[in-house]
């Protein structure tokens, strides 16, 4: 097993794929509400912890509210968001938070370590992931453990991140798994 992968799960397909293998958990990402229950019993029989995006479940709103009617219902392992509303609710409900931001420019660095600093999620989500200065700024920065996530492709590029400091990488790059 590789302990520093969070299977990104975009499909029925990488669904499928994650479940011949040995990860205990992973991020479910782009969700139909229309089928979040049928992926959370099957998901559920084979004893996986997932996160999940709140943002990216089509058909609900992204919001506080969702959050809690999706760890009321579901108890996924944690909740990952751009909101700080959101995160904020889910640390309120004890799961484990991942709050993800995509660094741009110099400004957006700036602004992602003030709110980083203040709601203080148990993990931040650095995107494009590899942006390994940043990954290196935000964690010396705020001391939160970041996940590298977007753009990588390579055995190579988990390793520039990860000794840029990321504790983990998500990928929906199954050969990467």
């Amino acid at each position: 097993m590789k302990p520093h992968i969070l299977p990104a799960i975009r499909s029925t397909k990488d669904l499928e794929k994650l479940l011949k293998t040995d990860y205990e958990t992973c991020v479910l990402l782009d969700t139909h509400i229309g089928h979040l229950n049928g992926i959370m019993k099957l998901i559920g029989q084979y004893q996986l912890k997932p996160f999940m995006h709140i943002d990216l479940i089509k058909g609900m709103s992204h919001d506080e509210y969702a959050c809690e009617y999706i760890i009321q219902t579901y108890r996924p392992r944690g909740i990952v968001s751009t909101k700080t509303k959101v995160i904020k609710k889910a640390k309120a409900l004890g799961v484990v938070t991942i709050f993800r931001v995509f660094i741009i420019d110099s400004h957006a660095l700036e602004r992602s370590i003030e709110l980083i600093q203040r709601i203080e999620p148990d993990y931040v989500e650095v995107l494009p992931g590899i942006a390994d200065k940043v990954i290196q700024e935000i964690h010396q920065k705020t001391g939160t453990p970041v996940i590298a996530g977007g753009l990588i492709n390579t055995p190579e590029e988990i390793d520039r991140a990860m000794k840029s400091g990321a504790a983990y990488i998500t990928t929906s790059d199954k050969s990467l798994w």
